[in-house]
């Protein structure tokens, strides 16, 4: 683990300059605002190894699919972000020498995010012959007006004389780091100034796929007292030069304001006049938009903050994770989903996974409203045409969902993880029915919920096939969650998971088949209903565990004690013939079944699979630990459920998988709110009944969260005495408490009860 960071309730603060880790840095003090964001770069010149990342939502380019033997059934392109234009960008100097924290000691660096508002802070001094300098770099992208950005920077003489040039730039001339390196993905369309205010107008470079080309304008103005210098104009770049000569005590501040408009919202030809009207419109300074960012912010923690007494590292997690996640996505676009690092980084390709609707829907369920994760329904009915060409090109019936994703068509290229982790589609019909199950929205279910189940039953009854042998239905040559492991057969959360579609859909048709556009055949419905009943999983029967796969027991078993610092993470040490060879699991695969549908399941079965699995699990996927925190929490092993809680709060903080320097696991942050509510107060929502069971762990004094659920605001108290439920507002709600089946009206209080530790 890596600490570059201080503990703080609510600050990613540091007082050193970090070079050999200041990729890490910047991934830990990415921001976004759903529009656009980027990493933690410095705004000047700075020649140090660092990865410098802006990246705008919905913004892509499809490369052709590389691979270097053609399978039937690839996709044509593969998709993925691209690094936009850099606003941010500063050239500064002091008595004519560039500042360069590359190469230049500052003194008293300090460096901030602070998450009560999404404000970057950085200040150091710069100490030369002639003079000492102050500088203070502050910046945050605007959830009030999407489109802008505001950057302050302050220079102050401590001593000495000291002449001050800052140079301001919208520089285009960006490169991408993960894939395709140094490969140009812009072309300039126009560049200029209109009167004070400069501009940048950039559309990707075409492509022979189809996908329509982005236009993208960024505009700046300044405020300052600075003497203004040359206004500079280039194809890909516009800059703007400020001069000032001070004394000691005298300083010049500088404020950037920055509009960046997308071909998605704007066509490009308007683009140039709009940006310019936004920014005259601007007539605030950074302090007021300020006060309206911290408002805005105040109304988003007011719903949404865990407040946790006792553990300030435990509670650092959570917000940072809080944050990270709200300045990525708050659902004000149906035409946008999560991506797995959203604005701090290129890897994944900054496209959708399954990720959101095995581990996001359930947050923004509670944490926002219903039409919050709508959109995220809405995004995948909007794609099922798309799905179901992804289907006919494996030569299947039905809807396939890809693993990766912009507009819905398949766009990875990695065999063993697009066409065979095929449970995935299995994660899109369980977010409809966590949406139902959770809002009662029905009306959804019998409409556009049921023409995706639809598709995706139809999928599944025919990638199935029937083994006269042993008179079970089969699924082979798959990948399930567990990624260590590939062209397996018969994964038994794979087989589950497509039988619970076909069951879920065919009782939501019965149900809503005459107010439905639906229609499904008497011949399919009895065909699915074959395959729910002749389903093979694999079991043993001596162990009494659901096995992962066919054969996976003749693997030389042995827990990841076993291994040595040396060998972890498996993914950086081993061979990939070695990984798919051992018992190690990268992530949770039976025990993600159990997770899902545990009410199926009796606590004794739950505790024989945890005990078998959690100890060869190396959690070296980011999704893994929260599904054990979770699952550890209800069998009573609150050790194991705190570990598994620290690490997926702290996995980015403290960098537990050693892959945080290319960007932040955003998806995954989901699982330290899971862990905490649907672990540690076991809030669980079966059968359209909301349930809680809490237990405080030892090292924590209190903990707290709101919910929505169903019209209704809850707030969820636990401490070492009691649980405390509170109805914020709505109609009074029944509910479970401990077993009890109670009704909220206003505030229960009740005392806790002690956790049952495992035996």
């Amino acid at each position: 683990m890596n600490h570059l960071f201080e503990i703080d309730p609510w600050k990613i603060a540091t007082h050193q300059l970090e070079r050999n880790e200041r990729r890490l840095q910047e991934s830990l003090t990415s921001m976004g605002n759903g529009y656009m964001g980027m990493r933690g770069n410095f705004e000047e010149h700075y020649t140090g190894d660092h990865h410098q990342g802006t990246y705008l939502a919905g913004v892509w380019y499809p490369d052709k699919t590389r691979v270097g033997w053609w399978k039937n059934g690839y996709p044509e392109y593969f998709g993925k972000v691209i690094n936009a234009v850099n606003f941010i960008a500063m050239d500064i100097f002091v008595n004519g020498e560039v500042l360069d924290l590359g190469i230049q000691e500052p003194k008293d660096f300090y460096l901030e995010l602070d998450m009560h508002n999404g404000l970057l802070t950085r200040t150091f001094i710069l100490e030369k012959e002639e003079a000492r300098v102050k500088f203070r770099f502050e910046r945050f992208l605007s959830i009030v007006q999407q489109e802008l950005a505001v950057i302050r920077v302050t220079a102050e003489v401590l001593e000495g004389t000291a002449d001050i040039q800052i140079i301001s730039k919208i520089d285009g001339d960006v490169r991408n780091e993960d894939s395709n390196y140094d490969e140009m993905f812009w072309e300039a369309q126009q560049s200029g100034f209109e009167e004070a205010i400069g501009f940048l107008t950039t559309k990707t470079i075409p492509n022979p796929f189809g996908i329509e080309q982005f236009s993208v304008t960024a505009a700046m103005k300044h405020v300052t007292e600075a003497k203004a210098g040359v206004a500079e104009t280039e194809p890909l770049k516009v800059q703007q030069s400020f001069q000032a000569n001070l004394q000691a005590s005298e300083s010049i501040t500088l404020e950037k304001q920055v509009i960046v408009l997308t071909s998605r919202d704007i066509p490009e030809a308007e683009q140039q006049e709009k940006a310019v009207q936004l920014l005259n419109q601007t007539t605030k300074t950074f302090a007021e938009l300020l006060n309206e960012q911290n408002a805005a912010w105040r109304k988003r923690w007011e719903l949404a903050d865990v407040v946790i007494e006792g553990d300030d590292a435990a509670q650092q997690g959570i917000r940072f994770n809080l944050f990270q996640l709200f300045t990525t996505y708050y659902g004000e676009d149906e035409r946008l989903n999560i991506g797995p690092k959203g604005f701090t980084g290129e890897k994944y390709g900054g496209a959708t996974y399954w990720d959101t609707e095995a581990y996001a829907v359930p947050l923004y369920l509670a944490l926002a409203k219903p039409e919050v994760t709508k959109n995220l329904l809405k995004y995948r009915y909007n794609q099922l045409e798309q799905a179901k060409h992804n289907a006919r090109q494996q030569g299947l019936a039905g809807a396939l969902y890809p693993m990766v994703t912009f507009t819905g068509i398949e766009c990875h290229n990695e065999w063993e993880i697009t066409f065979e982790e095929i449970h995935r589609n299995g994660a899109i019909a369980y977010a409809i029915y966590n949406y139902v199950n959770y809002t009662g929205d029905n009306e959804y279910l019998k409409n556009e919920g049921l023409q995706v189940l639809t598709e995706i039953a139809r999928f599944w009854a025919d990638r199935v096939h029937f083994s006269k042998r042993t008179g079970k239905y089969m699924i082979h040559g798959v990948t399930g969650p567990n990624e260590y492991e590939n062209n397996i057969n018969n994964n038994w959360y794979t087989n589950t998971i497509a039988t619970w579609v076909l069951q879920y859909t065919l009782e939501n048709y019965d149900k809503y088949q005459a107010e439905t556009p639906v229609k499904i055949s008497k011949e399919e419905q009895v065909h699915w209903q074959e395959i729910i009943e002749n389903m093979y999983y694999p079991f043993d029967e001596e162990l009494g565990v659901f096995v992962q796969h066919d054969t996976f027991l003749d693997k030389d078993l042995m827990p990841r004690t076993a291994l040595t610092s040396a060998d972890l993470p498996l993914n950086q040490h081993w061979s990939w013939d070695r990984i798919l060879r051992s018992c190690f699991i990268k992530q949770a695969d039976v025990l993600q079944g159990i997770y899902f549908f545990g009410e199926r399941f009796s606590r004794a079965e739950k505790e024989r699979n945890f005990l078998f699995y959690e100890p060869m699990t190396v959690h070296e996927s980011s999704l893994s630990p929260s599904v054990h925190a979770v699952l550890a929490a209800e069998l009573g092993m609150e050790e194991k459920a705190v570990e598994m809680y620290q690490r997926t709060a702290r996995l980015d903080l403290d960098n537990y998988n050693n892959d945080t320097e290319d960007g932040l696991h955003i998806t995954s942050m989901t699982g330290s709110w899971l862990a905490i509510v649907q672990g540690f107060a076991q809030m669980k929502t079966a059968d359209e009944q909301l349930s809680f069971a809490p237990f405080l762990p030892s090292t924590w004094t209190s903990y707290a969260f709101h919910v929505n659920y169903r019209d209704r605001l809850l707030y969820v108290t636990v401490d070492q005495d009691n649980v405390r439920l509170q109805l914020v507002s709505g109609a009074e709600l029944p509910l479970t408490l401990y077993g009890n089946k109670l009704v909220l009206a206003d505030e229960l209080v009740i005392e806790m009860e002690k956790v049952n530790p495992h035996v």
